[in-house]
């Protein structure tokens, strides 16, 4: 019987190794996730939890007793969660008070767009030789009925979705508290769990896949946290030097859309200033183009000094992989997809070399 070719044992391979990986995102990732997560924020606290539980070593009776890292990592994570709802509290509170404006507001700011589609309503009626009022009728209606389909739908789906919300507030409650159960014990347990992940007979696929994961993922989750941040804050304070009162709110509104891999910071900005020169606002469309520079040049510098060579995926891999990961599994596919790939790359490098090698082995085999 003739032996499979090379060629055929690649593609073999990489159909294999593709469609395992979709299956382990597809339905073992959903059950894993929750103590990967655990494990990753026990690495996170390791370091200060070791700190803390030798400073506390104290001896009784020529016995050692120090306190759990269990203990430590436990108050830690209590302290870390108080201050992140301390600062949620005020966050929130200053956000509902720009919510609470914007809504005061709201009747000025439609008489105001509703004035401004008059002028270019006019413009358009004569330079497209129309009826007079024929064109703000039309945009009346469509402004009357969508606002209609909106208020119409939003009642609908609260009442259909409450028992869903509720159900999603509980999922998410239990989720926090087996996360919580979950790192404290990763992290009483750590030496044990990398003492039988170095004496598995897989050892070494879970060294690749664990450095690759970890640095991939911690150069992504590094450099878009950091990009969006900085954006929110550079967008913020321009918005407060240019007097607009929303200016938390629209700041956290626009780093959260430069996030998302389509969109950026263009996608308000840009078509902002050029409503604000059109009606000869030119001070505050100039201010939202700098803003909009700036923001850009950070988003290139920090992409390129953060993340480097590290991810190691041309940008035509990393869109398509996202793209095919945004099929796939929605918009975690945006990270799920590039991760993918990288994994299918490096298990198939690792049991079926590059494509290139033994070239010449593979001519001589297919000659003889």
């Amino acid at each position: 019987m003739e032996k499979p070719s090379r060629k055929l044992k690649k593609t073999l391979l990489i159909l294999g190794v593709t469609g395992a990986v979709y299956l382990s995102f597809r339905y073992l990732l959903p059950l894993v996730i929750p103590f990967l997560i655990a494990y990753v924020f026990a690495l996170s606290l390791r370091p200060s939890a070791l700190w803390i539980e030798r400073k506390t070593r104290f001896t009784v009776k020529k016995k050692v007793i120090s306190v759990p890292l269990a203990v430590i990592g436990g108050v830690e994570i209590i302290l870390l969660m108080v201050v992140f709802g301390i600062a949620l509290y005020f966050g929130g509170r200053k956000l509902t008070m720009e919510a609470t404006l914007l809504f005061q507001n709201l009747p000025r700011i439609m008489r105001d767009l509703e004035n401004w589609l008059m002028e270019n309503c006019t413009f358009a009626e004569e330079f497209l030789k129309l009826p007079d009022g024929y064109m703000l009728k039309v945009v009346k209606e469509i402004l009357s009925g969508g606002e209609a389909a909106i208020k119409s739908r939003a009642m609908s789906f609260l009442m259909l979705n409450s028992m869903s919300i509720i159900k999603w507030l509980v999922q998410v409650t239990v989720l926090t508290v087996i996360l919580f159960i979950a790192t404290i014990l990763t992290l009483q347990e750590m030496d044990d769990i990398r003492t039988r992940r170095d004496n598995s007979m897989f050892c070494y696929e879970y060294a690749m896949l664990g450095n690759r994961l970890m640095t991939v993922g911690s150069a992504w989750l590094k450099t878009q946290g950091t990009i969006m941040l900085f954006t929110m804050g550079i967008c913020s304070a321009g918005l407060f030097f240019m007097g607009n009162p929303y200016f938390i709110l629209l700041g956290i509104g626009i780093g959260l859309l430069d996030a998302l891999p389509i969109f950026g910071t263009g996608t308000v900005l840009i078509p902002w200033a050029i409503a604000a020169m059109v009606n000869k606002n030119w001070v505050y469309g100039i201010g939202l183009i700098i803003i909009y520079i700036i923001c850009y040049f950070l988003r290139e510098i920090m992409e390129a000094k953060i993340m480097g060579g590290k991810v190691g995926l041309t940008p035509l891999e990393t869109l398509v992989s996202m793209f095919v990961g945004l099929q796939l599994f929605g918009l975690l596919g945006f990270i799920l997809g590039p991760i993918g790939l990288l994994i299918i790359e490096d298990i198939v490098e690792l049991y079926g070399g590059t494509c290139y090698n033994g070239k010449k082995d593979t001519q001589k085999e297919e000659r003889g």
